[in-house]
């Protein structure tokens, strides 16, 4: 046997049997129809965090929302020659070949990303063994540069959630093809920020740059 490979955990097992069973049996046509081929309207880009739930928030049907997860909904710089290709290759293949009309990229509260890239970058940064974690959250260098001096630790970390969406989306319109599409009117870009506890969640308006809640 490969090592550390086991079985799925019976749990699971009840689970896809229980949604077999009821979910998709509902909507058996409607899985059949999009089994062809995916035509999602909008691409998320949100956190990995196990708490955040994209498609429960805006009650998304199967087959309605490309998104792609990464460690604290992060777009990098666009640089070919570089790294973090992931996230730059799915948004590439959502404008390219999906031909989405939305890209929202999507924060949340208690962000542990956004935590331990704000000691990252005030050199209080412990856990030196996570290589690619330290380099990834690299990125939100820009993002904490643009912090007021004269709050506490916690409001910057707050205030970091919502700075690092902003740059995220100064990242994104770098991207050649993204910003070919947003000038021809095909492609609109959003920020949003969940509260998680609170279930509230803020837009980034446009004129002013700052979060109004929803």
């Amino acid at each position: 046997m490969r090592k550390g490979l086991q079985f799925l955990p019976e749990l699971f097992v009840n689970r896809y049997i229980e949604w077999k069973r009821s979910t998709y049996q509902d909507n058996k046509n409607w899985y059949n129809k999009i089994s062809k081929a995916q035509n999602p309207t909008t691409m998320v880009i949100s956190c990995c965090d196990s708490r955040v739930h994209v498609t429960s928030i805006f009650g998304a049907n199967t087959g309605e929302f490309f998104i792609h997860r990464n460690i604290a909904n992060l777009i990098p710089p666009y640089n070919p020659n570089g790294d973090h290709h992931g996230t730059s290759a799915a948004i590439e293949y959502a404008v390219k070949s999906l031909k989405v009309s939305n890209i929202i990229v999507l924060g949340h509260s208690n962000c542990g990303g956004i935590h331990n890239g704000y000691k990252l970058c005030s050199n209080q940064y412990s856990a030196q063994n996570l290589i690619f974690v330290k380099k990834w959250l690299s990125i939100l260098k820009p993002a904490y540069n643009k912090l007021p001096t004269d709050k506490s630790e916690n409001e910057k970390i707050n205030l970091l959630e919502k700075e690092s969406i902003k740059v995220s989306l100064d990242h994104l319109i770098e991207f050649p093809f993204v910003n070919e599409v947003i000038s021809s009117h095909k492609l609109f870009v959003h920020g949003l920020w969940h509260d998680i506890g609170a279930g509230n969640l803020e837009t980034l308006d446009p004129n002013t740059m700052k979060f109004a809640r929803i």
